[in-house]
């Protein structure tokens, strides 16, 4: 049964304010009553929080109890200091809810180059264990935010033979994205079984096409982090590959899930009116079409006409051209907001690009181009940039 709110069996989550920041809520607890199954998908930046460096050494053990988050402060670019910050967070996480240090995982997200105030977090993680409730992925999830201006969540229910499965995300992120996994955080949660291999496989497979389809500003994070939790309380047979019965509807719903959660993240981007899903077809190949798709979502000059409500198709082409898209120009099409404004290489006139105009003031755009040129396709989702983006991140320290 779906609940309004998110709820997985066997799950307990917490969110609390412990004073990192003036007032909202910034430290978030996540807890398995019992042992889980955990994979997780990470930055590939060369420059990590000290978190994702501990997460990584402890996922590979395959097994977690529970994931401590706070918000705030990144941890990153903190040397021994914030390796150790990291450690004893998890330490302090531990204690307060029972299990074993190595258990447990941490995140944290923020400003970079800040020390962590672990007098406060101690006492939070303490708070945070008190309060620990089935019901509190909401307070979990606004927990985590930062510029973020809503939280995020989401919730999937799927049947493994006769069992009902339960799935759970929550997710933070506004600005500096691009995912490359792998400030962007998502927490999954189930109480499916399965293996650590299987839901490494799968965890990865689903990040590839939801977590790192998602482009705000073209900036990757030091923090970039996406953990899935999977108690196996659902009682099932443990699925252990994509043959395995059940896995494929697992997969799908998983899929379903964060592709929810990354929607959400694009509507939110920082100073955020518009979500813009960009589609790509026509490529030589399907990661030239990735390719063409992420340089047109990532062009301010596109992402400001949309803003704008300019149907200015020539910035599509013009980026596509500076990235050296490989395209058929004669057999190119550029629709905006369902109205073709180029085809054939021509413009398609002034009362197409004035239809396509008043469509883009909707809160949602598409924007997909036909290259002519192959068959590879492809879709990821971004925002427009607005005048809040550059207000947020010009005062984002001061």
């Amino acid at each position: 049964m779906k609940h309004s709110v998110p709820v997985v069996p066997g799950m307990r989550a917490a969110g609390v304010h412990c004073g990192i920041k003036d007032a909202d809520l910034d430290l978030a607890l996540l807890v398995s009553d019992t042992p889980a199954s955990v994979a997780g998908v990470f930055t590939r930046s060369t420059v990590v929080g000290a978190p994702v460096s501990l997460c990584r050494e402890r996922v590979r053990r395959g097994t977690a109890r529970a994931i401590a988050i706070n918000s705030g402060i990144s941890n990153v670019a903190m040397g021994k200091r914030g390796l150790r910050d990291a450690v004893n967070m998890a330490a302090a996480a531990a204690r307060a809810v029972g299990v074993a240090e190595e258990d447990v995982l941490v995140a944290s997200t923020g400003v970079i180059g800040e020390p962590l105030p672990m007098r406060k977090i101690r006492a939070g993680v303490a708070q945070a264990a008190a309060a620990l409730v089935p019901q509190g992925l909401p307070a979990a999830a606004r927990a985590i935010m930062t510029t973020d201006t809503v939280p995020k969540l989401a919730q999937r229910v799927v049947r493994i033979g006769r069992r009902e499965v339960t799935l759970a995300g929550i997710a933070k992120g506004a600005g500096m994205i691009e995912p490359d996994m792998a400030t962007m955080l998502s927490f999954l949660l189930s109480d499916v079984a399965a293996t650590p291999a299987f839901l490494r496989r799968t965890l990865r497979e689903v990040a590839d096409r939801t977590y790192n389809r998602l482009t705000i500003d073209g900036e990757g994070s030091t923090s970039d982090t996406v953990l899935l939790l999977a108690n196996g309380v659902a009682g099932h047979a443990p699925l252990r590959g994509p043959g395995s019965p059940g896995a494929a509807r697992f997969r799908d719903a998983l899929g379903d899930l964060a592709t929810q959660l990354v929607r959400a993240l694009a509507r939110d981007g920082e100073g955020a009116t518009k979500l813009i899903t960009v589609r790509v077809r026509g490529a030589r190949s399907h990661r030239e079409a990735q390719a063409a798709a992420r340089r047109i979502a990532n062009s301010v000059l596109v992402k400001t006409a949309i803003f704008g409500g300019d149907a200015n198709w020539g910035r599509i082409l013009q980026t596509l051209g500076a990235g050296r898209t490989a395209l058929r120009l004669e057999r190119t099409r550029v629709t905006l907001a369902g109205v073709t404004v180029f085809g054939n290489g021509v413009s398609a006139g002034p009362a197409a690009r004035r239809r396509a105009a008043k469509r883009l003031q909707a809160a949602e755009v598409d924007i997909e181009v036909a290259l002519g040129a192959g068959r590879g396709a492809a879709e990821l989702w971004t925002c427009d940039l607005t005048t809040d983006y550059v207000r947020i991140n010009a005062e984002y320290t001061t």
